[in-house]
């Protein structure tokens, strides 16, 4: 099942989209799903990231203390 979104882009990325989409006889929408495709788990991780750095309960660790834990 697929999901219609609408977004508001500016008129620099608009024209760049549609000149690439023009050259390449392909639909603005596939270049759109390509590059969230590609980049959207950067910000995944990213956010994952910043909540765990956020996290007021979380315990972190020193190298020394990981080589000990790990036995290395």
């Amino acid at each position: 099942m697929s999901k219609i979104l609408n977004v508001r882009l500016t008129d620099d990325i608009s024209s760049r989209l549609d000149f690439l989409a023009e050259k390449t006889k392909r639909p603005k929408s596939f270049y759109i799903k390509e590059i969230l495709d590609q980049h959207l788990s950067e910000y995944e991780d990213a956010y994952l990231a910043l909540d765990r750095l956020n996290d007021r309960n979380a315990k972190y660790h020193s190298t020394e203390d990981m080589e000990k834990i790990l036995d290395l």
